[in-house]
């Protein structure tokens, strides 16, 4: 059953409603409160991303191609338009709609920022806007320490990360929530501070024994998180990867086509990764096909897809907007009961499809 409001009406004999329609109310939920319903539920987070994982493999979603909005004058830069329905016990539409401008690393603000809009399935009516940045970050995570415990067959000793923004550590975070041991970790950024300030953070929170790295030192590790803003490859074509390590392909274009080649390769959608110049999409164009897939992280969890002990594996998720709508939709029915929505009454307009004078 759907837990997102409905307009209620009562047929008629002529099957025109006999009651005043309701629209449901418009809501707003700021990011402070998003930080706090999801602090201390990452293992929730988790299995709600895997829900979705299995239900989009189940063909119980729509997750269209995100759209790209690009700047001539900032190449660099993007806004993302991520639409979505979730199907199953969730029964909810929306979009997310997130800038990726890396020009705010320099002067001290996040990389990205995002909302997220809710839309009633019964009605089509939105019904809720929340900051998404830390949803799309905490759905990002939630999804790389799924597949670290789905893919990793055992404990890695060490953990390799390279990238020292807001999504390395909070994968650090959900990593450690989900069991993966934050022991050994090396940290590599090509901003030195970033990748002392990860360590630093590991170091204090979890006691690890983390320290800055060279990028071969964090490659070389048991568990490696890509998680940068890179355009295009620099992990060099000649870099092997051992059998049984494992890498979470965050950020999609930091891998030399042909290093996919050699290995298992597992993803959240196929379709969704062959585009936009990902690491995948280069080794298609490079191949002229698609022999490297493996297959996907639910037919790995739902037993249809076997790994290779004998491989290394890399999980490529290009991220889709159905995780942005499990986790969303979560916490809106949990802001909900706990009175932290900000209502906006009047919000639409019209809220009739004629007025009563006519």
């Amino acid at each position: 059953m759907s837990e997102s409001p409905t307009i209620p009406t009562t047929p008629t004999a002529g099957g025109a409603p006999a009651s005043e329609p309701v629209v449901p109310a418009f809501s707003v939920l700021n990011g402070r409160d998003v930080l706090a319903l999801l602090d201390g539920r990452e293992r929730e987070t988790i299995d709600r991303v895997a829900r979705a994982y299995l239900a989009h493999e189940a063909g119980d979603t729509v997750n269209p191609d995100s759209y790209f909005l690009r700047f001539p004058q900032k190449p660099e830069a993007r806004i993302i338009a991520l639409p979505a329905y979730l199907g199953g016990d969730v029964e909810i539409a929306g979009l997310k709609w997130i800038a990726s401008f890396p020009g705010n690393v320099a002067s001290g603000l996040p990389r990205a920022s995002a909302v997220l809009v809710l839309n009633d399935f019964a009605t089509g009516y939105p019904v809720a806007l929340m900051e998404a940045g830390s949803v799309s970050a905490a759905r990002t995570a939630a999804s790389a320490a799924l597949a670290a415990t789905t893919l990793g067959g055992g404990n890695p000793r060490s953990v390799g990360v390279v990238g020292g923004g807001v999504i390395a550590r909070t994968i650090c975070r959900y990593l450690a929530a989900a069991g993966v041991p934050l022991t050994e970790v090396r940290c590599h950024d090509l901003d030195a501070d970033s990748a002392t300030a990860l360590a630093d953070h590991l170091r204090e929170r979890y006691g690890s024994e983390a320290a800055p790295a060279g990028l071969a030192e964090a490659l070389d590790c048991d568990l490696v998180v890509l998680a940068t803003t890179a355009a295009k490859p620099y992990v060099p074509a000649d870099t092997r990867l051992r059998p049984g390590q494992l890498v979470l392909n965050i950020s999609l274009r930091d891998l030399a086509p042909e290093i996919l080649f050699e290995v298992d390769n597992v993803f959240d959608d196929v379709e969704h990764c062959m585009k936009a110049d990902t690491s995948p999409h280069l080794a298609e164009q490079l191949s002229g096909g698609r022999e490297f897939v493996t297959g996907t992280l639910a037919g790995v969890i739902n037993g249809t897809v076997t790994l290779d002990p004998g491989r290394a594996t890399v999980f490529s998720p290009f991220g889709l907007g159905v995780l942005d709508l499990a986790v969303g939709h979560d916490l809106y029915r949990r802001a909900r009961e706990e009175g932290l929505l900000v209502e906006l009454p009047e919000f639409f307009g019209e809220t009739r499809r004629w007025p009563s004078s006519v």
